[in-house]
Parts: C-alpha cells; sequence; structure tokens
C-alpha cells in the first residue's frame, strides 16, 4: 500500500574543495565520496546495511558511478544507486529527489549528493565529421547545435555585468567581502563538523582557494577574463573544483526512531530554464518562480540564502533584482571563494544550510533557507529548506 510520509535531512558532510590539479588531483570520485558517506553515517547513528538507496550527482564520470561510490561506502550490494546529470544543478536534484522518494514512501533511507573529480575525470572526445580531420576535445559546457548560441558561462556573466553597469569594482569589493567573511567563519570554526578531512593535514580541513589575508591590492591587479572592455577577472569569478558532499535523508519512522534529531526539510523546489542569452540570470528566474510557488508565504521569513555564484557579478544582480539583503547571502563566503566543484556545487549549498540551520543552531534562529544555483545550459533551481 502507497504510504504518505515526510523525509528530513539529518546528516550532512562535504570534502574541502580543491583546485583543478591541487587537493584532490589523484582521487577518483569514489575515493572523494566515499569516506564523506561513512561520516554522515556516524553522524546519525545509521549503520550501512539501513541504506535502500543512493542518489548522487555527476556531470563528468559517465556511466553510473553513483553505484561504484555506494560500493566503495561499503553499502551492501542490495543498496540501489541512480546517478543525476542537470550539470552545476546535479547534486541540488539529486538531493530534492532523495526528499521526495522518501516522502512518497519509496525508500526509508537515501543517501544523496553531488561529486566531481575533474582532476580525475576521463577525457572526452568528439569523432571527426570527416576522415580528413582530427579528433578533438569536449570541454565540460554542453554543445549545441550552433555553439555560437551557447555563451561561455564568464561570457554571461560578463553580458549581465554590462547590461546591469556593474562595474569592476563593485564586483572585486563583492568579491574581497566573500574572502574576509569566509576568513572570519574559518576563525570562528564554523566549518568544523561539515568538512571531512581525507587524510591527517590542515589542508583537507579548509577549501584550498580559501586563502588568508585578502586586500584589495589582490583584485586591482588581475587580468581580465575577457579583454579588452570586460570587467571579470579570476579573483572576481569561481573557479572549477574538485570535491564531494552527501546528506542523509530519512523518512518519518526512522526519524522517530533516532529520537527526532534536529533536521532540515524540503519545503519546496523549482527549476526554470532561460533563454541563451541570459544564462547568468537564471538564478534569479528559479527564485522569482519559486515565490510564485509560495502561496501565503512571505519571503522575508527567508533568513539564509547559500548561492553558487558564477561571478561576483551575477551574486550582485542576483541580490538587486531580488531585493535581498546583502548580508543574507553566504554569509560564510561564496563561490567566488571556495570555488565551483559543477556537479556537487549545489549538494555544497545544502550541506552549508544544514551548518546553519542545523549543527551551529544560533541563537537566532534560522527557520527557513535557500540554495540556489545556475546550471551549465541555462536552468535555473532553486529549493526552500526549513529547520526542524
Amino acid at each position: 500500500m502507497h504510504r504518505t510520509v515526510s523525509s528530513y535531512i539529518i546528516a550532512a558532510r562535504r570534502t574541502a574543495l580543491g583546485r583543478v590539479g591541487g587537493l584532490h588531483r589523484n582521487r577518483r570520485i569514489d575515493a572523494l565520496a566515499a569516506p564523506v558517506i561513512t561520516a554522515a553515517l556516524e553522524d546519525c547513528g545509521l549503520p550501512p546495511e539501513r541504506v535502500d538507496d543512493v542518489i548522487i550527482g555527476n556531470a563528468t564520470h559517465g556511466g553510473n558511478p553513483a553505484r561504484l561510490v555506494a560500493l566503495a561506502s561499503g553499502l551492501p550490494e542490495t543498496t540501489g544507486a541512480m546517478t543525476l546529470d542537470r550539470q552545476c544543478a546535479s547534486g541540488l536534484d539529486a538531493i530534492v529527489t532523495a526528499c521526495r522518494n522518501v516522502a512518497d514512501g519509496e525508500a526509508d533511507v537515501i543517501v544523496a549528493g553531488g561529486v566531481e573529480s575533474l582532476s580525475t575525470a576521463p577525457w572526452r572526445i568528439a569523432k571527426p565529421k570527416s576522415l580528413y580531420q582530427l579528433p578533438h576535445f569536449i570541454g565540460v559546457e554542453p554543445t549545441m547545435i550552433d555553439e555560437a548560441e551557447e555563451p561561455h558561462q564568464f561570457e554571461a556573466s560578463e553580458e549581465l555585468s554590462q547590461r546591469l553597469n556593474i562595474a569592476r569594482d563593485q564586483q572585486d569589493a563583492w568579491a574581497l567581502k566573500s574572502h574576509l567573511k569566509a576568513e572570519t567563519a574559518r576563525e570562528q570554526r564554523r566549518f568544523v563538523g561539515e568538512i571531512v578531512p581525507l587524510r591527517t593535514s590542515p589542508e583537507e580541513a579548509r577549501d584550498q582557494s580559501a586563502t588568508t589575508g585578502a586586500s584589495p591590492e589582490d583584485f586591482s591587479d588581475q587580468p581580465l577574463l575577457l579583454p579588452p572592455e570586460g570587467r571579470l577577472t579570476p579573483a572576481n569569478t569561481s573557479a572549477m573544483h574538485d570535491g564531494a558532499a552527501m546528506a542523509v535523508v530519512v523518512s518519518d519512522a526512522v526519524w522517530e526512531e533516532l529520537g527526532r534529531p534536529p533536521a532540515l526539510r524540503l519545503v519546496a523546489s523549482v527549476s526554470k530554464g532561460v533563454a541563451h542569452d541570459n544564462e547568468a540570470g537564471a538564478p534569479m528566474e528559479a527564485m522569482r518562480k519559486l515565490y510564485d510557488r509560495l502561496e501565503g508565504f512571505n519571503p522575508k521569513d527567508i533568513g539564509l540564502v547559500e548561492l553558487s555564484e558564477t561571478s561576483a557579478a551575477q551574486a550582485i544582480a542576483f541580490t538587486s533584482s531580488l531585493g535581498l539583503e546583502e548580508d543574507l547571502i553566504n554569509p560564510n563566503g561564496g563561490a567566488v571563494v571556495r570555488g565551483h566543484p559543477l556537479a556537487a556545487a549545489g549538494a555544497v549549498l545544502v550541506i552549508r544550510l544544514f551548518s546553519r540551520m542545523v549543527r551551529q543552531r544560533e541563537e537566532k534562529r534560522l527557520q527557513y533557507g535557500v540554495a540556489t544555483l545556475g546550471a551549465i545550459g541555462g536552468i535555473g533551481v532553486a529549493a526552500l529548506f526549513e529547520s526542524i
């Protein structure tokens, strides 16, 4: 008989994020994800045999890497496994799908999240159109029928900054403030209990690109990504990174069995496609659609927004266009600081929400938080969570 239950995120962990060819340069996705799954299950006191399914977002490995990750994590061979690919939004999609599957009574315990290792991902090579042409490597971004119509993520942010007249110094100031937020968060140990060090070493406990002692000069001296008229630089944009982020989602029955631990609960989620020339605006459009879905809900009740921004320009446009308070956005630093781990990026946002809203239980209780980002190809995804 079909039964309707609620679902709860009761544990959430991630690795430190590493530059491509950096911290995780020799780690495959199973080596990244397995220790995180083990730690998350230990956090909530569930043995591996209780896991019914594993749902993981990944955009570069191919096949069904969720099965590889499940087995590497010591889960039973009887555990199901599914991989999702909506590019950058894959990890968030995986967690939302797990919440819905548990709420629909399809499972009692699901591990869900995202993992990406661009450092060790297989190379993709396009077959030449004729015998007289050489094969060529295929990049991360999806190829459209007319590649000229599909803007690169930085070109899309550059177009947004030009259209909205977001000056270079505004973008640098936002990025600098984001670095300072992350530095303060690290000093206050806000990432303790969130990041799983994969070996005993200080660099394994912090995001590799989140350097200390950032100053305005570090940003003003950066070269332009799109000269001569561009405004984006390596310092005010987010670079691709390696990393894994996983959450444990359980049913009402398991939540009760475990003594009703503090948790996150999914309230609503949306996705929204945008025109090819508005790719950088996808998160804003997703947020507007989310607001429309929430009849009777006051958006001012949202106390936290975790955005995996492509650039400072996108974050500035997101904040101003939606009329949000700047302090609500990425209070511990955003993707321009820690990097953007492609399919794991959305899952990292949920782990960040869990840390602020559940693990740390700050004096001012944060009841509602949003995870949102734009996926390569022009799709925005947003999910609203409630702390329980």
